[in-house]
């Protein structure tokens, strides 16, 4: 096990490459302030370098808040407090002390979207876990389809990507008149419930018809996880804590 100052000082930290790429993003981001410590402690639980976009953003920054906060992904964030963005630790229940028997089960949670969306860094063994892609490769739990897809990248090619604009194409049809006046009044442990269900008839036909609501994202994802279970009796894992 590498110790953290082995992981943190590196010749060539992604940080500043980054932060090139988040200043000429096509994707309005907004860059959290982090927790230096908390950023230290999940970086050496985690096992991974400041030369990652990973370790980058998980020592560096308190989270990134995409598109007025329509995708939230996590960092170590100061002082979240009950309506700030949570972190990567306490989305993934990472030990509040080093323990390196600690693994991620599945995969990752490395960022939540305000529909109840996933995205996941896949473990070592996905299809044990009964995911799709391959080991280190990032998946989306689709709350309008209830099950898991992989994106084909991971985590540096799929954060450029979100800088890049790809959030437009992704999320096309689900997206509406007005919605940035409605995502930008959440705070960082809200998603929006949507009735009828993303996942109905009625809403793949008229999404802006739809009603919507602010809830607790740990609603929203329980909803998620028991509309899996009703349909076909899939469970789909673990989808970060809310």
């Amino acid at each position: 096990m590498r110790e953290i100052d082995e992981l943190i000082n590196v010749d060539d930290p992604a940080w500043p490459l980054l932060l090139q790429e988040l200043a000429d993003a096509d994707a309005s981001v907004a860059v959290l302030p982090a927790d230096a410590g908390v950023g230290r402690a999940s970086l050496l639980q985690l096992q991974v370098s400041a030369r990652s976009n990973l370790g980058a953003v998980v020592l560096n920054c308190g989270g990134l808040l995409v598109d007025s906060g329509w995708l939230r992904v996590f960092g170590s964030p100061s002082a979240a407090g009950l309506e700030g963005l949570p972190g990567l630790a306490e989305i993934n229940r990472m030990p509040p002390t080093l323990d390196p028997a600690w693994r991620p089960g599945a995969g990752l949670v490395v960022a939540h979207d305000v529909l109840g969306g996933v995205f996941a860094l896949n473990g070592g063994n996905p299809r044990d876990a009964g995911r799709p892609g391959e080991p280190g490769e990032i998946i989306y739990f689709a709350p309008d389809a209830l099950g898991w897809e992989a994106l084909g990248a991971g985590y540096s090619a799929w954060l450029s990507w979100i800088l890049a604009g790809g959030l437009r194409e992704f999320y096309g049809g689900l997206r509406w008149d007005g919605w940035r006046s409605e995502v930008s009044v959440l705070n960082g442990r809200q998603g929006l419930s949507f009735f009828p269900p993303l996942w109905s008839a009625e809403a793949r036909r008229d999404l802006p018809a739809t009603s919507r609501r602010a809830v607790p994202m740990a609603e929203l994802l329980g909803l998620s996880r028991d509309s899996c279970l009703q349909f076909d009796g899939a469970d789909p894992g673990f989808l970060g804590v809310a």
